[in-house]
């Protein structure tokens, strides 16, 4: 189980896909931050400096690689892992959210409950390292 204070943040502007996501990772002990554009998302990895990030790449105000670009260039925020949930599944797209600094790429649709074990996993191994 994760750590209590433990906060991911989903940035996806598909509110039923945020919900469903809160409720998995709530059930598993970790609290949720939500944001539905680009711009929101930064400013919510500044203002709490979450655990974690899964992040889509298709989102108003700029795309998640624009976040994931500014997140992983920006000391303060470098090393907090991203996850990138997106319906862009092109080859090249993997391959830019990986080398941007992506933890780890997910394409949609997806299987809920991966999602959150690939998050454990990722959050274990990065507080064993600590």
């Amino acid at each position: 189980m994760p750590q209590p204070a433990s906060q991911i943040l989903i940035a996806d502007d598909d509110p039923l896909l945020v919900e469903l996501l809160e409720y998995k990772l709530e059930a598993r002990g970790y609290e949720v931050l939500k944001a539905d554009d680009g711009p929101s998302a930064l400013e919510a990895v500044q203002r709490e400096q979450p655990a974690l990030v899964v992040l889509d790449a298709m989102m108003p105000g700029f795309d998640g690689f624009e976040v994931l670009r500014r997140l992983k260039g920006n000391e303060t925020t470098a090393g907090i892992p991203v996850v990138m949930l997106t319906a862009r599944k092109a080859e090249n797209d993997v391959l830019q959210g990986l080398s941007l600094g992506a933890h780890d790429y997910l394409v949609k649709p997806f299987m809920p409950q991966e999602l959150v074990t690939r998050i454990s996993k990722i959050l274990g191994e990065r507080d064993s390292s600590a």
